[in-house]
């Protein structure tokens, strides 16, 4: 057994046996390189995550609607920083993960490439996105590799948060006008399949859930997170009034589960290859926002030299 083979073996035993995998400790790099490209676009996707909802904050119905959505998009913005220090502790700059969004080279979650058209996007957004999200986080809350799980903590508790406030939203809106029921029927009828499409294709599809799970990266495959979503969501739907906009959805007595229709898939790949209704422009904010901030970090960066040449001097 080579040296490289004893080192593998040694990983896996430590990975079966539950013990964290922390950033001085050895791993293969493929462990490495899978978990900055899956950690890089969590953190890209809690910062692209922000544009279709901030440009709501100036029209929100209420003040209280407003300062809670400011509330929100501030959240996002704080679990993108600390997902990208996360990473940072596989060995990649912030910079560099950034510089390569900006370039088109890596991506984000596919659910912010669709446009927010009203008031119950938002409610939408909320209710199934960070719905959805929820699923996922709640797992990587125990995934392997110890900076990640240990952020997931506190960006849970927050997402729980975002959840009620979208569910909230939608709930107030199902006991409104006839026209807001339709605006609230109408966001779901758009959201709904692509929140299904965030947990990624089946597992039998994917190219990279039998490793991520071996490794416990992940804790559960992509089929058995959408089906737990969906006997989430469902009966939340029913409660308030809210149709869910499959003909083949349907309770299932045996398996105490829901069975769904089939998942456009080709939309899913579509939207991925960046022919999506807002892919152009969510990345061209991106790029603006950069560059129009770049004179924040020439100034922070200028000051903590001069701050740094001062105190030498001394």
């Amino acid at each position: 057994m080579s040296e490289t083979e004893k080192l593998e073996k040694e990983f896996q035993e430590k990975i079966d046996s539950g013990i964290s995998i922390e950033p001085k400790d050895w791993m293969p790099e493929m462990y490495r390189k899978q978990l900055t490209r899956m950690m890089s676009q969590h953190a890209h996707s809690e910062i692209v995550g922000m544009l279709p909802e901030g440009n709501w904050i100036t029209r929100a119905p209420s003040l209280r609607r407003k300062v809670a959505l400011i509330a929100k998009v501030q959240d996002e913005a704080g679990h993108g920083l600390y997902i990208y220090s996360s990473t940072e502790t596989l060995g990649t700059s912030r910079y560099e993960l950034i510089d390569l969004l900006l370039k088109g080279k890596a991506k984000y979650s596919n659910i912010f490439n669709y446009p927010t058209l009203n008031w119950a996007d938002i409610g939408a957004i909320g209710w199934l996105v960070d719905g959805a999200a929820i699923v996922n986080q709640t797992m990587l809350a125990k995934t392997s590799y110890g900076p990640y799980a240990r952020a997931m903590i506190r960006i849970c508790k927050e997402e729980n948060f975002h959840h009620k406030q979208g569910y909230e939203i939608m709930a107030d809106m199902m006991n409104g006008t006839k026209e807001q029921k339709a605006m609230a029927q109408d966001a779901v009828n758009r959201f709904w399949w692509p929140s299904l499409m965030m947990f990624g294709p089946s597992d039998k599809d994917s190219p990279h859930s039998a490793q991520l799970l071996k490794w416990k990266v992940k804790k559960h495959g992509n089929d058995f997170l959408r089906q737990r979503f969906i006997d989430r969501t469902v009966p939340q739907a029913e409660a308030i009034g809210i149709k869910i906009p499959d003909e083949k959805l349907k309770y299932n007595e045996e398996t105490r589960s829901y069975e769904w229709g089939d998942i456009d898939w080709e939309e899913f790949y579509n939207v991925i290859k960046g022919n999506g209704q807002c892919n152009k422009e969510r990345l061209q904010a991106r790029i603006d926002a950069e560059e129009n901030g770049k004179w924040v970090q020439d100034a922070a960066t200028a000051y903590s030299e001069k701050k740094k040449l001062k105190k030498e001097a001394a």
